[in-house]
């Protein structure tokens, strides 16, 4: 991921205010299930909050549908752990994934909202009052017009923003799937701890260490990981594997610790994405590893232009093609590339790779863009560039609506405010409320 300059800079917005989980009474509710509403987060245009739908009732839940009024002037900015439709200021939740709600469990789905003001009010769960004292709760199917967050489906790896252990006050992995949804994580960075022997931040074993603790609680949550080998800076194993055959068996060390389905190539800089040299050796192990590693999806992940991809990143896709690499996807990295604006340049530099694969492999526009990837920067890019949780709620909606084959972002160590205006390891930099960014990844 670029050149990670976190140099200290003047703060240029408020700093957000954390409302600690400021609870609110739930307004009523069906008999046995309720759903409270709790503010988590405020920063004066605009709140954080959820709704915990809990059941004391006599009978599981197979599903459940929250409705509440919010204020005038307030709308829905993005929600994760559920589906919904608007009708004016009246919210209709809906669940997806987590509809299932055992006699004494709980579940809950989490929002922003644009606008200053009151909590919602006239809340519902099921047809009756969210304070319990309701009619029995019922389980229809229903239809929803407006879905903005699913989960994505365990084992696809879609939907997996960086984590990076070597710094940055690393989040607690678990405790952010808990928090956020995501199931998923590309974690950062595999490089050469001398020669053509890989480990983390060359300094780092492949096991007995944080990384493969890390990876052991991710999986027993319920989640996986995808390496990501590369990155800007470092001593990466490209240029140390003097033969493609070499650089697969480097690869192959990794993909065997771990028991991988997936592997993330970050491509960068003068010494592997704009030598031809390395590319061509990086496309070749790559072919070798899906040889002998059936089922494996393989990423290469590489910088951009405003338009699409620039002249080395053109050639790392024809090259992908004369050397019969079999990419499954093809990942841009839409920041620290001179953009005026992170959502349109962002749109127009993946639809750039996407008519870039149509071209080169004959692809209609919808396999094409099955084997597109994006990987923004939350918050505030190296170079100052601009992506706000409305820009990336966009950017993940169209990704979603054109049946992309991965979104990711970096990282999940800069998913909290606290440092406005900085460009910083541990925070993005705005503006946010904790796991913005993870949360709306979730919902792709």
């Amino acid at each position: 991921m670029k050149k990670f300059r976190w140099q200290f800079l003047a703060a240029a917005v408020a700093v957000a205010t954390a409302v600690g989980g400021l609870a609110v009474a739930p307004a009523s509710g069906a008999t046995g299930v309720t759903a409270a509403f709790t503010k988590t987060s405020d920063w004066g245009s605009g709140y954080e909050a959820k709704y915990t739908i809990s059941n004391s009732g006599g009978s599981a839940l197979s599903s459940w549908t929250v409705e509440f009024t919010l204020p005038g002037g307030q709308s829905i900015a993005s929600l994760w752990d559920g589906s919904y439709a608007a009708n004016g200021q009246n919210i209709t939740v809906r669940s997806t994934w987590n509809g299932s709600v055992p006699v004494g469990g709980s579940v809950s789905f989490g929002f922003t909202v644009r606008g200053s003001g009151g909590a919602p009010s006239n809340c519902k769960i099921n047809g009756g009052s969210c304070d319990g004292g309701g009619q029995q709760p019922t389980t229809t199917t229903t239809t929803t017009t407006t879905t903005t967050s699913n989960q994505p489906v365990p084992g696809t790896g879609r939907g997996a923003p960086y984590l990076y252990l070597g710094w940055g006050n690393p989040q607690n992995a678990t405790q952010v799937m808990r928090d956020s949804g995501v199931k998923w994580f590309t974690l950062a960075f595999v490089l050469s701890g001398g020669g053509c022997t890989p480990s983390w931040d060359s300094s780092r074993p492949l096991t007995g260490g944080v990384d493969e603790q890390t990876i052991n609680a991710i999986r027993a949550a319920g989640g996986d990981i995808v390496p990501s080998f590369g990155g800007w800076s470092g001593n990466k194993l490209g240029p140390n594997c003097s033969t493609p055959e070499a650089l697969a068996g480097a690869y192959q060390q990794v993909i065997d610790a771990y028991r991988l389905k997936a592997i993330d190539i970050d491509i960068e800089n003068s010494d592997e994405f704009e030598n031809a040299v390395v590319q061509d050796r990086i496309l070749t192990a790559l072919k070798i590893v899906k040889q002998r590693n059936p089922g494996i999806q393989t990423i290469v992940t590489f910088g951009t232009g405003t338009t699409g991809p620039n002249y080395y990143g053109a050639r790392l896709i024809d090259q992908a093609k004369a050397l019969n690499a079999n990419i499954d996807v093809f990942t841009i990295m839409p920041f620290d590339f001179n953009s005026s604006n992170i959502r349109t340049d962002t749109i127009a530099a993946a639809t750039g790779l996407k008519n870039k694969l149509k071209s080169v492999f004959g692809w209609s526009d919808a396999e094409a863009f099955k084997h597109v990837g994006i990987s923004g920067m939350n918050g505030l890019s190296d170079h100052r560039e601009l992506t706000t949780v409305d820009d990336w709620t966009a950017i993940r909606d169209w990704s979603k609506a054109n049946g992309l084959g991965r979104l990711a972002f970096w990282s999940v160590n800069r998913d909290r405010g606290g440092c406005d205006g900085q460009v910083a390891a541990h925070c993005s930099g705005i503006q946010q409320g904790d796991l913005a960014f993870s949360k709306i990844t979730a919902g792709f």
